[in-house]
């Protein structure tokens, strides 16, 4: 009897066992995670930057247009004229030299805001005014102020060193007007004006801008033809050394199909300075619209 009760626990508990270990050895498969589906997507292409070209016979049509139309008139002319931006670039009489007049202003206000620097200061309110009158007006008495200001012709020639110009010799004594120039020079005075690596500093930069920005309406002539928003100082005066005809020139900076350009034109030996204006002003007109038109290559 007792055997027979024993070998009933033992069944018992056995059952239990496997009960147990049925439930505790219950097999759940893992939850697989749901794909996140993905599209495949092609990288866009890089975008290369543009640049203008200015081809050969481009340059070509472009130098024997001026050439015809200026074959008909009096006095030579050199035009430089340079995109802000890109460099593109085109010259015309790269080999003239004239007197600058009355564009050397800017030239002189450069060097004397290059002094200032120098000398850790800002200008004066004199030389505030001078330098105004100088450029906006033409007021030769300003010029000569501001010409003994900077150190006469040394003063001019180590200002234009400092500037990068390598054509442009100062005027003897007191004639700042009879200093010479290219146009190749003028277009480095007025990238001198624009280029964040110039010696001067901004400040001085957006000073000179603002003056060529503010001429005279009737002395605004010249590469402002050639464009819109221009800042410009212009120079004429008749030289006995060429029997009384006229010294015209033009500097500055216009706006044209959305690009900035840089502009010298000069002229010497026109018969009046209307016909210099005219020349300078169609040249300007003509090469930036050249220019303004080159194709972009990709």
């Amino acid at each position: 009897m007792r055997r027979a009760v024993l070998l009933a626990c033992a069944v018992l508990a056995a059952t239990a066992i496997l009960v147990a270990g049925s439930t505790a050895f219950v097999y759940e498969p893992p939850r697989v995670p749901e794909m996140t589906k993905t599209t495949a997507t092609t990288p866009a292409p890089r975008r290369h930057p543009t640049t203008p070209t200015f081809t050969r016979s481009q340059r070509e049509e472009l130098t024997r247009t001026l050439r015809r139309y200026l074959d008909g008139r009096s006095g030579d002319l050199a035009i430089s004229v340079r995109e802000a931006s890109t460099g593109l670039s085109y010259s015309y009489g790269e080999s003239l030299r004239t007197a600058t007049a009355s564009i050397v202003k800017v030239d002189i206000v450069m060097a004397l805001l290059l002094r200032a620097q120098h000398e850790r200061r800002a200008l004066t309110s004199t030389e505030e005014a001078l330098a105004e009158r100088a450029i906006k007006v033409s007021d030769n008495d300003a010029a000569s102020e501001l010409w003994r200001s900077i150190g006469g012709a040394h003063g001019l020639a180590s200002a234009n060193r400092t500037l990068g110009l390598r054509d442009t010799e100062p005027g003897p004594g007191g004639s700042w007007g009879s200093t010479t120039t290219s146009a190749a020079d003028q277009i480095r005075l007025l990238t001198a004006l624009t280029s964040a690596g110039s010696p001067l500093s901004s400040a001085s930069r957006r000073f000179v801008r603002h003056l060529m920005g503010d001429v005279e309406p009737e002395q605004a002539w010249g590469v402002s033809a050639a464009g819109t928003g221009a800042e410009v100082k212009n120079g004429w005066l008749p030289r006995e050394r060429h029997g009384g005809a006229w010294t015209v020139n033009s500097i500055g900076i216009v706006r044209a199909a959305g690009r900035t350009f840089l502009i010298a034109a000069l002229s010497e030996r026109d018969a009046t300075m209307r016909d210099g204006v005219e020349s300078v002003e169609h040249a300007c007109k003509t090469v930036a619209a050249a220019l303004a038109r080159a194709s972009i290559e990709t």
